[in-house]
């Protein structure tokens, strides 16, 4: 078998039409025990593309981890060429004891591309980066809001970038949110080491969404099909609309404390001026109507029934592509 045919990853040789599951070690507990993190390798006899499917970054994002085990449990990552790499739970710490960040208090998804000598998120970072990433052609990463803020299913991406703008469009979400690639991110690194990201984002931290993980799993399912990778078995179905493209967003914020209320479902298009949800006291005594300051869609909203002064409570396109 020529070395092109075997995929080496984490010290374990996997050959073409062979699976493996690897145990990425994360590190260990006080007591000694390991934590393993479960790579889940497949193979299609014949040769083709890699794809990484990953989820967990941040211990809360619950319904990230969900898509990735239905595309395993279904067996969609089964590939008809190529490979697909699937870890299911990044941050094993924080899905463990429910937490968005590591042990050592740091956001993993800001500690990249890492360091084999750094913080436990920072060597984590670094063990990825060079011992899993490198391997693939396209990663596919589930996220979803957090601090009861759920988010509109959406593909996050760089704008022109031709590869990512055409694979958004297949993957079919609702909405494509063109974003910068933030400072030491996941798909920061990704980008600087030449392997395009699609970042899905879709629902809230702790709540698994049945539309979410449905939208999650039919757009890997699309994009796997799309790269010629995706068994026959597997029925693909058209987005039932056009994805909306947003060019930008605003954040908006509560202008007092209180009990919080939206008027409007996730998704919808608002005119400006229009209320779109109500801030009240536990007495009776006060109502502030809250209403969008520009036409634009609502892709994100406050869940949570209190809030305080300067909490964000919705995101709201400003500018959308023609």
């Amino acid at each position: 078998m020529s070395e092109k045919e075997v995929l080496d990853i984490l010290g374990v040789k996997v050959g073409l039409g062979q699976h493996a599951t690897v145990n990425f070690n994360v590190a260990k507990l006080h007591t000694q025990n390991s934590i393993d993190v479960p790579v889940i390798i497949e193979r299609s006899k014949k040769p083709g593309p890699t794809v990484l499917i990953t989820a967990g970054i941040h211990g809360d994002e619950i319904n990230g981890v969900e898509i990735v085990r239905q595309i395993i449990a279904k067996g969609i990552n089964k590939p008809k060429i190529g490979t697909i790499i699937c870890v299911p739970v990044i941050n094993v710490f924080g899905f463990i004891h429910m937490n968005r960040e590591f042990p050592d208090g740091r956001d993993l998804n800001r500690m990249f591309p890492g360091s084999k000598n750094g913080s436990l998120a920072s060597r984590v970072a670094h063990q990825l980066m060079t011992e899993i990433v490198p391997r693939a052609d396209l990663i596919l990463d589930f996220h979803t809001g957090g601090s009861d803020r759920f988010n509109a299913a959406q593909v996050r991406i760089i704008k022109n970038d031709i590869i990512l703008s055409e694979l958004a469009e297949v993957f079919g979400a609702p909405f494509i949110y063109y974003s910068k690639n933030i400072k030491n991110s996941f798909r920061s690194s990704a980008a600087k080491l030449g392997i395009p990201m699609l970042l899905f984002e879709g629902g809230k931290s702790f709540n698994i969404h049945t539309t979410i993980t449905n939208t999650g799993v039919n757009g890997a399912k699309r994009v796997l099909n799309h790269m010629g990778m995706l068994r026959s078995k597997f029925k693909v179905s058209k987005p039932k609309k056009k994805c909306i493209r947003l060019l930008s967003g605003k954040w908006i914020r509560a202008n007092y404390s209180g009990m919080f209320k939206a008027a409007v479902p996730i998704n919808t298009f608002v005119e400006k001026g229009k209320v779109i949800g109500n801030i009240t006291d536990p007495y009776g005594n006060f109502n502030h109507f809250v209403k969008a300051p520009n036409a634009g869609y609502v892709f994100n909203i406050n869940e949570s029934p209190l809030v305080y002064q300067g909490d964000a409570i919705f995101h709201i396109s400003t500018k959308v592509e023609a």
